[in-house]
């Protein structure tokens, strides 16, 4: 193993970036509008509303301490639907929005460093009920899902993405997070990725302890064919790529 690579290669861990970034030169400094919190969409796209707070009836009652003690990684899954208000819970609890400050900035339910949040959501949908199969994307702003399309042999495809592991085939639900690096760099300049990657550990850990208030489980994935999975969700690769994924289906109790 090459010494010099791995030594390479745990720089991105470190913030000593941060002392070679000049950051009265950033966007935001430069008095530059912030980039808006989410992808902008077609007026006459798709959209599905999601159950708010006060209208889920499938969420219990579970403790915190509880939710983190039953947390594991689950690959198995039954065949069953989720319903719509669990899947409503599961990105509220993920990426909902509390409250709005200004069209580039929102305090969410999860942390964000400069209150940035560089991340969408995108849901491979198999097994939702009342959601035909296909791929959507998550909008905080309006708590909807926004359509973006379906495919013949939409599992196989993201199996084959993910490196071969199976149970994305079988999962009611695969999220995919993309990251939007500006959103970050807007503030951060260079000093950027490290927190994007950060954040994208503060969402997948929230949508563990949400799973064990529905009874499902989840598994986080990292290993994939960037260019096959960015290519599955249509996105370029190059503004807005995949950073993190997870599974989520039924499980036994």
């Amino acid at each position: 193993m090459n010494d010099h690579i791995l030594q390479q290669y745990r720089s991105f861990l470190k913030d000593t970036i941060r002392k070679n970034v000049n950051f009265s030169q950033t966007d935001q400094n430069l008095g530059i509008e912030p980039p808006p919190i989410e992808k902008p969409f077609s007026a006459d796209a798709v959209m599905i509303d999601l159950l708010k707070e006060d209208s889920w009836k499938n969420i219990s009652a579970i403790s915190l301490s509880e939710a983190i003690k039953n947390r594991k990684s689950h690959r198995t899954f039954l065949n069953r639907s989720l319903k719509l208000d669990e899947l409503s819970f599961l990105l509220w609890a993920t990426q909902g929005i509390r409250h709005q400050i200004d069209q580039g900035h929102a305090y969410r339910n999860v942390p964000s460093a400069g209150c940035r949040h560089a991340l969408e959501t995108y849901l491979c949908i198999l097994e939702v009920e009342d959601l035909e199969p296909g791929v959507y994307r998550y909008l905080p702003q309006e708590h909807q899902l926004l359509f973006e399309f379906s495919e013949d042999q939409m599992a196989e495809k993201l199996v084959k993405a993910v490196l071969r592991q199976p149970y994305p085939g079988k999962a009611a639900v695969t999220f995919i997070w993309t990251a939007v690096p500006y959103r970050m760099e807007w503030r951060y300049g260079l000093a950027a990725h490290k927190v994007i990657a950060i954040e994208a550990g503060h969402v997948c850990q929230n949508l563990y302890l949400a799973c064990e208030a529905i009874g499902c489980g989840t598994c986080a994935i990292a290993a994939y064919d960037q260019e096959s999975i960015d290519q599955f969700l249509r996105i370029d690769s190059l503004d807005e790529f995949v950073i993190y994924i997870a599974t989520v289906g039924k499980v036994k109790i």
